[in-house]
């Protein structure tokens, strides 16, 4: 199951069921995780503390790893106890996961219920925030920035299309909802960006934005 092929099965099935935790049909392409880790590959030497909020799968998991140094501390949260389950084996049986397993804690909850022992330098988010009511949305990300290091990143991505697409496609009541959810994540963005990328291999195309706590 630790195909591509296996992968997306098993997030189109949590899709179906899940849509407002899952938030897309099939996981992030490879070119949409190099884009989500570039602070990784940018970073000045030394130990780092390391998370990843809402991995799915694992593909983007896959590159963080692949970024890992041998003193970096890993941590990962995920809400979905059947993607915990496919992680655990992944971390378990597969040589590029099983490399990193002894600097690695994955924990099955919430993040907005999960208590850090230290601030991370660097948070790598997966969750579907455009799904999201606007005062869930806010609470995340606030907790996100809590769990911050002055001066460290954290990368979230979104798909263009979703925001225009629900303004058209959707009732009144969910247009309003989408905007007050825009209105959290342009604000966080206005304040915290400082880039961001357009990755258009990946389905459906997305971009991912690179956030600084200054």
């Amino acid at each position: 199951m630790s195909t591509r092929w296996g992968e997306c099965k098993i997030f189109f099935r949590e899709f179906r069921d899940k849509f407002e935790a899952t938030g897309s049909v099939t996981p992030s392409s490879r070119y949409l995780a190099r884009a989500l880790t570039q602070p990784l590959r940018g970073r000045a030497p030394g130990p780092a503390r390391i998370l990843e909020v809402g991995p799915g799968t694992g593909s983007v998991t896959a590159e963080i790893v692949r970024q890992l140094r041998a003193d970096d501390c890993f941590h990962l949260i995920e809400l979905n106890a059947r993607f915990v389950e496919l992680l655990e084996r992944r971390f378990a049986a597969e040589p590029l996961f099983q490399r990193a397993a002894g600097q690695m804690r994955l924990f099955h909850g919430a993040v907005e219920s999960f208590a850090a022992e230290a601030p991370y330098d660097h948070i790598i988010c997966g969750l579907p925030f455009n799904n999201f009511p606007a005062e869930l949305a806010a609470q995340i990300l606030g907790c996100l920035f809590g769990l911050l290091t002055p001066g460290g990143s954290m990368t979230f991505f979104e798909y263009p299309c979703l925001r225009p697409f629900k303004m058209c496609f959707s009732s009144a009541a969910q247009r309003r909802r989408a905007r007050e959810t825009a209105a959290v994540l342009d604000e966080y963005m206005a304040r915290y960006q400082r880039g961001r990328r357009r990755v258009f291999r990946n389905v459906p195309p997305a971009t991912a934005h690179y956030l600084y706590l200054t």
